[in-house]
């Protein structure tokens, strides 16, 4: 049961739906990066910067709405927010016709984000009562993954048929079908904050020092950048390989790939999380990272072989960029002082999409450095770019692997 006669099953799958709703217009821009690079004459740089200010805007946002989540009913925020993605959506459709305004509008998207996937998990781990917390945070957490997938499937097909900025329009209907779910099945809730969450709550310091925490918080900052480096620059990586097969060599639609990825995605962090909850998290999710890290090293040279050798070869690399995804996020509500769990989970998003922003970038920025995309060396180089850092989560971890020995309580 949860705390207001929901079901528990209910306000999970309430709550995964609308997270996959407002994900919609998420990764539009990433799925046609190809056709705005041609059509805006953008660099790599700037098209990574495009992809990478939507994370920096969710990082400018989060620390205020998700610790706000602590003094306030977290679902007056996620209407907010799934508003506010609503409106960047409908904005980027009607009035984006280049870098800056590009800039702008997903900006936008990215406090609209703010709003809703932080807030969003804070409402679900507030309200749930049960022992598999863990697995509801995997299944929410997971629907991210879902929801790029939609993402990716929707902005390929809508925008092969009637345009880019009907893809954007999608989105934003989605995003207001989530406003709409969550405000008409979850009832409002007193929400009384409690002493010790008054003024000290937007004070970070307290989570700082809660280094049981921060191991996974900072392991969740590396695990962002390279997931993102890839999920930006997965289709113009596809985009090149199809130019190095035959002309008659059988092929998939980029954006075909990048939805199948993402469901791939689903699978993989729940089974990580599983997997983490039986086997330990922190070995776990350290395994996974380091492997990640040595996969990075070697995609971008798999261009020329046989495209369906390239998919099986994206879609390897791809569950390993996210089988850490969930055991990392419920690691950090884990060991969060439950008065300030709101406050610990936005340090922990400041930390992931911080590094989601410079990621896509660097990534571009490697990629025009070392001839623009046009060699397997050069995409070879910005994979692993995006993927050595994950190197520092075991180190993370392994640093405040004693604040977690003598904790006592937490870790389900």
């Amino acid at each position: 049961m949860t705390t207001d006669g929901m079901s528990p099953r209910r306000l999970v799958v309430t709550l995964c739906t609308a997270e996959i709703l407002t994900m919609v217009a998420a990764f539009t821009y990433p799925a046609l990066i190809p056709r705005f690079i041609a059509e805006w004459s953008l660099t790599n740089a700037e098209a990574g910067w495009i992809g990478g200010v939507y994370f920096a805007g969710y990082t400018c946002g989060v620390p205020l709405l998700s610790a706000l989540t602590d003094r306030v009913d977290p679902r007056r925020v996620y209407l907010v927010g799934a508003s506010l993605g609503a409106a960047a959506a409908f904005g980027f459709a009607l009035l984006a016709d280049g870098f800056w305004t590009a800039i702008l509008f997903r900006t936008l998207a990215g406090l609209g984000l703010a709003g809703t996937y932080m807030p969003g998990l804070k409402l679900l781990v507030d309200r749930y009562r049960g022992e598999r917390q863990s697995r509801a945070v995997a299944f929410y957490t997971s629907s991210f993954s879902l929801g790029t997938a939609a993402s990716f499937f929707l902005a390929g097909h809508v925008a092969g048929t009637v345009g880019w900025r009907a893809a954007f329009t999608v989105g934003a209907v989605a995003a207001l079908a989530a406003a709409a779910l969550v405000g008409l099945a979850i009832r409002p809730q007193a929400f009384e904050a409690a002493p010790s969450r008054g003024a000290a709550t937007f004070d970070v310091r307290p989570v700082l020092r809660n280094r049981a925490a921060m191991g996974f918080v900072v392991a969740y900052g590396v695990h962002n950048w390279e997931l993102f480096v890839f999920r930006t620059w997965l289709v113009p990586f596809l985009a090149f390989s199809i130019g190095l097969q035959a002309a008659d060599a059988w092929t998939l639609e980029p954006t075909v790939v990048a939805t199948i990825a993402a469901l791939v995605s689903v699978a993989a962090s729940i089974s990580g999380n599983e997997l983490a909850v039986v086997c330990g998290r922190e070995r776990v999710v350290s395994i996974v990272m380091i492997a990640g890290a040595a996969f990075s090293c070697v995609v971008g040279l798999a261009a020329p072989l046989p495209y369906a050798v390239v998919v099986v070869v994206l879609l390897v690399y791809n569950a390993l960029t996210v089988a850490d995804s969930a055991a990392i996020t419920a690691g950090a509500v884990a060991w969060a002082e439950p008065e300030r769990r709101g406050a610990t989970l936005a340090v922990h998003a400041v930390s992931g999409f911080g590094f989601a922003s410079v990621g896509p970038p660097l990534a571009g920025w490697v990629l025009d450095l070392t001839g623009g995309g046009s060699s397997t060396v050069s995409w070879t180089l910005a994979f692993a770019a995006g993927g050595l850092i994950s190197v520092g989560g075991p180190v993370a971890l392994r640093l405040t692997r004693r604040a977690r020995r003598a904790t006592s309580g937490a870790a389900f």
